[in-house]
């Protein structure tokens, strides 16, 4: 199970004092475009971002899950102050699932150059509040490290944050940590987007409400 319903439920609970304004989302991925509109505006760092793209996703140009789980994998391996029992099928699953835009079961360039550049923007996170170096995020170290992550959330949320991602002592390894804020930026890009008037809060039918605890 990804966040779980008993977790969005909590969330929602839990959630009404906070303002979804000071969340720091990123923009969403940019639409699928054809190849040769899209690389003729690109810069050079995007362009050379797209080489490693086509060789790390092969001929089919998208990530599936199986593929995203492989890269990252590889990727933490070269760094010994991350702690994790590496990304599993099933967590990469859901990233794919909250990051596919356009319903392909894969990503595309856009879509997996959004997830790397969170991911490498939260890795810094995480190792600057790894304040005892131990390679993973406690109890304590989470508030601070989430909140410079751009989620600043309330006590109640990081309790349901701790049963679901840490360990029995509190502690949240690298994988979690990732797979967490992954989810939580899609479910606030998501409010954002339901909420037109920027009131702070939405009204969901039972279709929304499905694709929320399906997709999160």
């Amino acid at each position: 199970m990804n966040l779980g319903l008993g977790i969005i439920k909590g969330i929602i609970k839990v959630a009404s004092n906070l303002d979804p304004a000071q969340f720091s989302t990123s923009d969403p991925p940019a639409p699928r475009r054809h190849a040769n509109l899209v690389e003729a505006s690109e810069s050079e760092e995007e362009r050379n971002f797209r080489r490693v793209f086509q060789q790390l996703a092969g001929e089919d140009m998208e990530v599936s899950p199986k593929e995203l789980m492989n890269i990252l994998n590889r990727v933490i391996t070269k760094h010994s102050g991350l702690k994790t029992d590496g990304f599993s099928i099933e967590s990469c699953r859901s990233m794919v699932a909250v990051m596919d835009s356009d319903s392909t079961g894969k990503l595309g360039f856009h879509e997996f150059k959004y997830l790397w550049n969170n991911i490498k923007k939260w890795q810094a996170v995480y190792l600057s509040y790894d304040s005892d170096h131990s390679g993973l995020i406690s109890a304590g170290e989470l508030p601070n490290a989430f909140k410079a992550a751009g989620f600043p959330l309330n006590d109640e949320l990081f309790k349901l944050i701790i049963r679901r991602y840490c360990d029995e002592t509190g502690n949240m390894d690298f994988d979690n940590y990732i797979g967490c804020l992954v989810r939580l930026d899609a479910m606030c890009r998501a409010f954002k987007t339901l909420d037109k008037d920027n009131s702070g809060s939405i009204d969901l039918d039972i279709k929304e409400w499905l694709q929320l605890t399906m997709y999160s």
